[in-house]
């Protein structure tokens, strides 16, 4: 839960890997109000080159690099999170971020990162889902907002949205409607979760006035 003072902004720590399109949304929604009180803190990647790196720093926001490639995972994770709490990050947003956290890791930040994966969970985690989806000849697919726990794709759903698969879809053009959902949806969550006005019972997230 987040435990940050009513009357200050909440700090995201966006971590990626590549183009990172949901952070570009998530930078927008911040732009056009749509996210009061939310702002960006850092954007964090584990590769060098990743073009959204750039377009990071082309916003104005801090942007820092942590190489992953050759490091033990908890050894590279220990930099990660000095870096976020170094920015004073309240909560951490996956954004194509294309590696496995560490235990530590969740420890540090528990109840407080985010991850956005394109399939209606539990079904198709890991990677390829819409590819999965498209292949097992599903009806419905979309995209799953959720906070991150120890196990792939499980932590408890903040949001999910929906889409029906199309005859005329191919692998590719329903992995663009899936992103264009994902875009909208990690909005979504962000606000909610910058209530506060929401609790765990169990692995399910209810907003307190429900």
């Amino acid at each position: 839960m987040l435990t940050r003072s009513p009357n200050s902004s909440l700090r995201l720590g966006i971590l990626l890997s590549g183009r990172g399109s949901n952070f570009l949304a998530i930078a927008d929604s911040i732009r056009a109000g749509r996210l009061p009180g939310v702002e960006i803190a850092v954007v964090i990647s584990n590769v060098a080159e990743a073009p959204a790196l750039k377009a990071a720093q082309g916003l104005g926001l801090p942007a820092a690099v942590c190489v992953s490639k050759g490091r033990p995972r908890a050894e590279h994770d220990v930099d990660m999170i000095a870096c976020l709490q170094s920015h004073h990050v309240d909560l951490v947003c996956l954004a194509g971020y294309m590696r496995l956290l560490s235990p530590n890791f969740i420890a540090a930040f528990r109840n407080r990162i985010l991850n956005i994966h394109p399939s209606l969970l539990p079904a198709f985690p890991g990677l390829e889902a819409q590819e999965q989806a498209f292949a097992y000849g599903v009806k419905i697919a979309g995209c799953t907002v959720h906070f991150v726990d120890e196990e792939l794709d499980h932590g408890p759903i903040v949001v999910q949205r929906a889409i029906a698969i199309l005859d005329s879809d191919t692998p590719e053009s329903l992995n663009r409607r899936i992103l264009a959902e994902e875009h909208l949806a990690y909005t979504e969550a962000i606000r909610l979760v910058s209530s506060r006005e929401y609790e765990f019972r169990g692995r399910r997230y209810l907003k307190r006035d429900s």
